[in-house]
């Protein structure tokens, strides 16, 4: 049984699906069902029909007068489709079929009548649709010397109208007419700025899609970047961007292929059309012609290169299931984790490999006593969890050649049971296992080295600065933490499908509360700059032996402004963190230092509840505050754009004023 295009889009069907586009001049209603059965055969799996006949064009009413007794009946829409206004009569085939609307309709036509017929006419042919279930149907890009207001209103207006069909707008990736005298840098952003207008209109309904086509130019990676924070659903090639290779097969250039790659992750459709099409006479339909003209060598081709592509990476497979997906940040010291949170954690080899190193290095920067005294290094785990740090450690001092003795402390009564069986079965009695809360632990002595594995994807979201003062008291005066500090990080984002998720919970909140996020489709409109840091110890802020009377001093703020070298749109605030572990051992998410193969961390996102428009050159100033009082620990964050010469043109509202929607407790 063959799935509608929604379906396989959720369905996530690993493969690719092909479509091509038959001359449109020479579909009819008798030979349409033919193409179907042949496109099959030669492995494609859908073709792209028009829904009307030339016939159809009559509605226009072109040479009758305003009073004509039959276009007011049409108008009342007392006038159904005559058998000749259409090519898809029947919904015999319609799950391999898309639909395109009739050339002549002209949305924003000077002429009142010709606008509104075409208003009707889209109307009835939408209707029809999805009476006929088709696939998809996909719309006509608006001639670029077009105003887009009117188009963009109908087209809002009708996608009620299609609740199971999906509805794509044809988009070049390069408008020629629109990028004259444009720099070459930033050619392509007018196709871009000619969709954010219709998007914008319509919302973020996510039965409206891009078909993005790809021409024999393609812009920069900075421009093409903006598409992939798109609803990019269809990649149309037409067959004379292809190349011929020694063989004679069709083949695109390395830049295409690196293009058409790219988008493989995202799992659009593919369409390619031919310009050889039109010269057949596909109502006799003779095999020699189609054989020589189809363009299945085209198809087959896109599949190779689907086959071809690079084996997933550690982090890839690990985020199958979680790309885009919003997850709530943990909360640690309210909630106890499950074990399965631990195990995922666990996997991550980067990480523990890192700590590993880092202990190490600690160990053999310590000096050797010469005394007579017993040289132990002190070890603690603070939030020793189900005990991979412990054995971290255990390993680091059998590398540098230390004795150690080791505490394990762990709140968690369910992963205590753990860390008990790990004594009785591998430990022994070199660690020492504690059943407390790190912050109020009354240790038997000082340590040498003070490990914790308390870092949140935004550094410390997961109150880490907080559980370290509290466990400080039980560090030696010279004693090193590991991790040493940990640098938060932001940057302006776009994503229409992370903004369209948090919409559908249809809770103002949720637009003030962050969330962890693997990213997918996204563009950043700049990269990631620093915001604050926290470092450890805090001889500073906090007394010897002493917990601080209050948490003003993790009290952040910071204004960071970037330069926006193209336009696009801010959907929300993307966030990282880099950590010095011990010296020049690191960890990080910050795109542009990421460990490599590192996926304990996905980044986090702070949304806005308006995204904003940000034109080429702009400035965008991301401004947030870390605030706490007794009992939790909240974000603020506003987002501004200013243009020079006009000053600060945009901006969002404060969003979480005082941990209204979102906080992290503290106990």
């Amino acid at each position: 049984m063959a799935i509608s295009f929604q379906q396989a889009s959720a369905m996530g069907l690993d493969s690719v699906q092909i479509g091509f586009v038959p001359p449109a001049a020479h579909v009819t209603e008798n030979n349409v069902l033919q193409l179907v059965a042949y496109a099959h055969s030669k492995g494609f799996d859908f073709i792209v029909s028009p829904i009307n006949s030339p016939a159809y064009r009559r509605v226009l009413f072109e040479n009758e007068g305003c009073s004509s007794p039959a276009m007011l009946e049409w108008r009342a829409g007392m006038e159904a489709f005559k058998p000749e206004d259409l090519v898809l009569r029947t919904a015999e085939r319609s799950e391999s079929i898309v639909g395109t609307l009739s050339d002549w309709q002209d949305f924003d036509s000077q002429d009142p009548k010709v606008r509104l017929h075409s208003e009707l006419a889209l109307k009835q042919q939408l209707t029809w649709v999805s009476h006929l279930g088709l696939g998809g149907v996909m719309l006509p890009y608006p001639p670029s010397s077009k105003p887009l207001t009117n188009y963009g209103r109908v087209l809002t207006g009708s996608l009620s109208t299609l609740p199971y069909t999906a509805c794509w707008i044809r988009i070049p990736c390069m408008d020629d007419e629109l990028e004259k005298g444009v720099v070459e840098e930033l050619q392509g952003m007018k196709s871009w700025e000619r969709w954010n207008v219709l998007r914008n209109m319509a919302g973020s309904d996510s039965k409206l899609g891009v078909a993005l086509e790809l021409g024999a130019t393609l812009p920069t990676d900075q421009v093409l970047d903006r598409w992939f924070a798109e609803p990019v659903k269809v990649i149309i090639l037409s067959d004379d961007i292809f190349l011929t290779n020694n063989n004679g097969y069709p083949v695109l250039s390395k830049r295409h292929q690196y293009v058409v790659r790219k988008f493989f992750k995202f799992r659009p459709y593919f369409i390619v059309s031919t310009s050889t099409m039109p010269k057949l006479v596909l109502d006799e339909f003779s095999d020699d012609m189609l054989e020589e003209s189809l363009a299945s060598p085209h198809a087959d081709y896109i599949r190779y290169l689907y086959r071809t592509q690079d084996a997933p990476g550690v982090i890839d497979q690990f985020a199958i299931g979680y790309q885009d997906y919003l997850q709530a940040p943990l909360q640690p010291l309210q909630d106890n984790l499950e074990s399965s949170t631990y195990e995922t954690f666990e996997k991550d080899p980067i990480k523990y490999q890192q700590y590993e190193l880092a202990v190490e290095r600690a160990l053999r920067d310590r000096p050797i006593l010469t005394d007579g005294e017993p040289d132990v290094t002190v070890i603690m785990v603070v939030g020793a969890g189900r005990g991979p740090l412990v054995n971290c450690s255990l390993r680091a001092a059998e590398k540098a050649g230390r004795n150690v003795r080791l505490y394990a402390v762990e709140k968690n009564p369910n992963a205590f049971v753990t860390i008990q069986n790990m004594k009785a079965a591998q430990w022994g009695d070199r660690v020492n296992i504690v059943f407390s809360d790190m912050r109020t632990w009354n240790a038997p002595e000082k340590a040498d080295i003070l490990v914790s594995e308390l870092l949140g994807s935004f550094g410390d979201n997961e109150l880490s600065p907080e559980c370290l003062d509290g466990a400080q008291k039980v560090l030696k005066p010279d004693g090193i933490s590991i991790p040493a500090n940990y640098t938060a990080f932001v940057a302006p984002m776009s994503s229409t499908k992370l903004h369209a998720d948090v919409t559908a919970y249809k809770d103002q909140a949720r637009f003030e509360t962050s969330f962890v996020v693997m990213f997918k489709s996204i563009s950043l409109l700049a990269q990631p700059k620093p915001i604050w840091v926290f470092e450890h110890p805090n001889r500073t802020d906090i007394l010897p032996n002493q917990d601080p009377l209050s948490n003003h001093h993790n009290i952040r703020s910071g204004s960071v402004e970037f330069t926006s070298e193209t336009s696009g749109m801010i959907h929300g605030v993307a966030g990282y963190f880099e950590s010095v572990l011990y010296k020049d051992v690191m960890l990080s998410i910050n795109p542009a230092t990421h460990s490599p193969g590192m996926f304990s961390w996905f980044p986090i996102f702070f949304p806005i509840r308006t995204p904003l428009y940000v034109p080429a050159g702009a400035q965008v100033i991301l401004d947030f505050w870390r605030l706490t009082d007794r009992r939790k620990v909240w974000y603020e964050w506003r987002v501004s754009c200013k243009v020079e010469g006009l000053g600060e043109v945009q901006w969002s509202a404060l969003h979480n004023v005082g941990g209204r929607s979102s906080s992290i407790g503290l106990y």
